[in-house]
């Protein structure tokens, strides 16, 4: 007997990973809300294409109670994806934002299911592989993540003790996904964007400089999409938080994929020789455990793949 369809607000679903959570909800025949207080479409558009036009979008503020509890009655939402966020650059200029949005946003996004629960079993959230530190051993064990060195990372870290309260205490389960490197189509803003942005302009026939360099974990964008929808389903014993099982790479073999999916930019992709504040590869074993098998895209044919939709919409 087929189930039935699903009703799933994605908070943030503007940005990169909130197009590619509403795509795989679509692909699956369910429904996602948005909520958001932006106004550019232009990620929808992109992932989805002529699809993004029946999207409906609620502005809205998750650093509003109210607002958030109002959009789960509205639309009468089943199942809750939080991706709502703002990320390091942005924490970074203005911390007390990104204390509201990310920390309290996220208590009013939990505060809202418990009050639900006979509706909405959990949550899925969007944890990061930021709540690393530089110190932390690699591969960096899940159950570790307890020295970040940016404020976003310390944001992400609150969450993740949030989600294990209301656990704890009210009985709410929640699946956090801790995502490391994400690229493909849409992603264009952030510190580890470089690469997407990177193979935007290769689909255009010009270089660019990736702004770190060394060797991180790359996660393909529609298959961490796949992986959140995948734990809104599966949310319901515990507070769960898992790296996600990315592709360990050097920058040298980025831009080596980049430049054999597009060989017109051979010699003009080039990166900084800094490396990022986070270990080079994460333990990757309990989100499969919870959630079931996910996707698990090559680095070539992500790249490919990216490069390939970039020209497209072109």
């Amino acid at each position: 007997m087929p189930r039935l369809a699903e009703r799933v607000l994605v908070t943030g679903i503007l940005g990169c990973l909130g197009a590619w959570v509403a795509k795989a909800l679509l692909d699956d025949g369910d429904e996602p809300i948005g909520f958001d207080p932006g106004a550019d479409r232009s990620r929808l558009e992109l992932v989805l294409e002529a699809a993004s036009e029946g999207i409906v979008v609620v502005p809205g503020d998750v650093t509003e109670g109210d607002q958030v509890a109002g959009a789960l009655d509205e639309h009468e939402i089943t199942r809750v994806v939080h991706l709502a966020g703002l990320q390091v650059p942005f924490c970074r200029a203005d911390p007390p934002a990104g204390i509201r949005v990310n920390v309290l946003g996220t208590v009013n996004v939990f505060e809202a299911v418990k009050a639900r629960d006979g509706r909405i079993p959990g949550v899925a959230y969007a944890s990061s592989a930021a709540v690393y530190g530089p110190s932390d051993p690699s591969p960096a064990p899940e159950s570790g993540g307890r020295s970040p060195t940016t404020l976003y990372g310390v944001t992400k870290q609150a969450n993740e003790g949030t989600a294990r309260v209301y656990w704890g205490e009210s009985g709410v389960p929640s699946i956090g996904i801790r995502p490391y490197c994400v690229y493909g189509p849409a992603r264009d803003q952030g510190v580890t964007s470089g690469p997407s942005l990177a193979m935007a302009a290769a689909a255009r026939g010009e270089g660019y400089r990736i702004g770190f360099g060394g060797r991180v974990q790359y996660d393909f964008a529609p298959d961490v999409g796949r992986a959140f929808v995948l734990a809104a389903h599966r949310a319901g014993d515990g507070a769960v938080v898992a790296n996600f099982p990315g592709v360990p790479a050097a920058i040298d073999e980025v831009v080596a994929t980049i430049e054999r999916a597009a060989p017109e930019v051979a010699g003009r992709v080039t990166w900084e020789d800094v490396a990022l504040p986070f270990p080079a590869e994460l333990e990757a074993t309990a989100l499969e455990r919870a959630v079931g098998p996910i996707p698990r895209t090559s680095l070539a044919e992500g790249a490919a793949a990216t490069i390939a939709h970039y020209r497209r919409a072109a």
